[in-house]
């Protein structure tokens, strides 16, 4: 797994605590990630960066205010849509798919 694009020396978060690898899988494609680290974490340090498009103009959003307020980081997770992917723990097996607009 690339470590390049994680933090895990934080200034005031401290050290990283060590967690299970796991695989998920985004548009079919495996990526390795952290049990229980949200997906948007996962995927941004995998180099992914287009979570949904927007409905009208089709144009690809991703992770934008990471607590959960917006919706750029909504996508279709195991089948379910609207899945805020920054509040979301990444879990073995995860299903994550490109949301186009918002269901």
């Amino acid at each position: 797994m690339s470590d390049n694009m994680r933090i895990t020396r934080h200034p005031v978060l401290g050290e990283e605590e060590s967690s299970r690898t796991v695989t998920i899988y985004y548009e079919g494609r495996p990526v390795e990630a952290r049990e229980g680290e949200p997906i948007a974490a996962a995927l941004t340090a995998a180099g992914i960066r287009v979570f949904r498009t927007t409905e009208k103009t089709h144009e690809p959003r991703g992770l934008y205010c990471a607590m959960g307020r917006c919706s750029d980081c909504m996508m279709i997770v195991d089948g379910k849509p609207n899945v805020r992917t920054c509040v979301t723990p990444v879990r073995e097996g995860m299903r994550l798919e490109i949301q186009h607009g918002l269901a």
